[in-house]
């Protein structure tokens, strides 16, 4: 464990995934295991096969390459329209605190061309690669991600009763899925800007679900559910929440699986039946290498609460997800060259124009 932290470390369910979901007996029993996981322990993990787990090594190592650039070579990979590209140490903020990692974002890879880039819609835009090994590395593996996203998606969808299979999937269609690829420096090996030991604060995540590959040195922590601790992060923001207290788990690093953690659209859909997960990364005595892969639904989508799991008082208004993905970005990357142009040209004015309520 990162030191000076203290949590409860925790071993977790681990699923194997079907080859496709069919509905049978046996996926019904996996997809309620997976719902109980989430809602006792706000994670569980599934396990890779030989050559996912092949696939993810190889992203590692390209990664670590990568990484180990100069800066001023990692500073040209950025593009000012979407928030793809390097961020340097320092520059992602977490409850106004500056996060440790340095990190390479990778969302939906756009030319000037498409219509969407062309209307000038909030976080579209090129995915500026450092060269075409790294691209064709990142995109097979995001690739392998996606389809198990979709298994999974698919199973929570038999876990909750819902009465069509693709009640979840149909969301994803063309879905804003994206990757931040994190390299967290040592604990000592920092350079002053944030917060003692603390890599990323606490949060939750923006989509759907978030499935993360990390390496041999630990630094996850999660919050499980406690009763009476309520969160909805589409409307004021959880970060920081309880970051400074004792009840967090710790997650010990397993080879060749993907945590999975339930995001705030989820939590949205679901009415808290399924919450997000909050969680933070503390600093470990040597440097940390991480995949954290979102699947997440269309950009335009307005999503409303799933009619299966409507509360006493159901929030019926809708949540436009494209717009709080941006709100999200603007919040933790202000000063990024991408966060200035949506600005000076008036983007988030154009969000309600990118709304299809036919999700």
């Amino acid at each position: 464990m990162p030191p000076n932290h203290i949590a409860t470390p925790v071993d977790l369910e681990t699923f194997n995934l079907p080859q496709q979901v069919s509905g049978s007996a046996a996926d019904l029993t996996m997809a309620r295991s997976m719902i109980a996981a989430f809602r006792k322990e706000g994670i569980f993990q599934i396990q890779l096969n030989p050559s996912q787990a092949a696939t993810l090594s190889l992203a590692f190592g390209v990664a670590k390459t990568f990484f180990r650039q100069p800066y001023s070579e990692k500073a040209k990979c950025v593009d000012d329209q979407s928030f793809a590209g390097y961020i340097g140490s320092g520059e992602e903020l977490t409850d106004g605190v500056r996060d440790y990692p340095e990190i390479f974002t990778v969302i939906k890879d756009l030319p000037p061309t498409d219509s969407r880039v062309r209307r000038r819609w909030p976080c579209h835009g090129p995915c500026p690669w450092p060269n075409d090994a790294y691209a064709a590395t990142m995109k097979e593996y995001m690739s392998l991600l996606s389809e198990s996203g979709e298994k999974l998606l698919q199973l929570l969808t038999l876990g909750l009763g819902l009465r069509d299979l693709n009640s979840l999937t149909r969301l994803t269609k063309d879905g804003w899925h994206h990757m931040r690829v994190l390299r967290f420096p040592e604990l000592d090996h920092t350079n002053g800007k944030g917060k003692p030991g603390r890599g990323i604060g606490s949060h939750t995540d923006y989509g759907l679900l978030v499935l993360s590959a990390q390496d041999e040195v630990g630094g996850l922590f999660v919050r499980r559910p406690i009763a009476g601790e309520e969160w909805k992060n589409w409307e004021k923001s959880v970060a920081g929440f309880k970051e400074g207290d004792e009840k967090w788990s710790y997650i010990l690093p397993v080879p060749n699986v993907l945590t999975v953690m339930a995001g705030d659209m989820l939590q949205y859909l679901t009415s808290s039946l399924i919450r997000s997960t909050p969680h933070k990364v503390g600093l470990n005595s040597r440097a940390r290498n991480v995949f954290a892969y979102f699947h997440e639904p269309n950009f335009s989508a307005l999503l409303k609460p799933l009619p299966e799991c409507a509360s006493d008082s159901p929030d019926r208004q809708g949540v436009h997800y494209g717009t709080h993905f941006t709100n999200m970005c603007m919040r933790n990357y202000p000063e990024r060259i991408t966060a200035k142009r949506v600005l000076a040209e008036n983007r988030m004015e154009i969000l309600p124009s990118t709304v299809m309520e036919t999700f």
